[in-house]
């Protein structure tokens, strides 16, 4: 878990970090505002691919850990 929790802020890290160089960038108020959505759209969509990504992980080891339990319990 330890790993986990540096990744999230690694990329935490990394999404305020370009947060705060576009607020920062020298141009027009509406361009501003396009970038940060479309940062926050990009790091949204990483986000899901993450958490979908963790999803099968749990799913793939839950269906081998109920074949290894079924296994176990059905006589051969």
């Amino acid at each position: 878990m330890d790993s986990g929790k540096t990744a999230l802020g690694i990329v935490l890290g990394i999404g305020v970090g370009a947060l705060l160089g576009v607020l920062f960038a020298p141009d027009k108020g509406s361009k501003t505002r396009k970038k940060i959505m479309d940062k926050g759209h990009d790091f949204a969509d990483g986000l899901k691919g993450k958490f979908d990504g963790l999803y099968q992980d749990v799913t793939d080891k839950y269906d081998t850990l109920l074949e290894d339990a079924k296994s176990m319990v059905t006589p051969k």
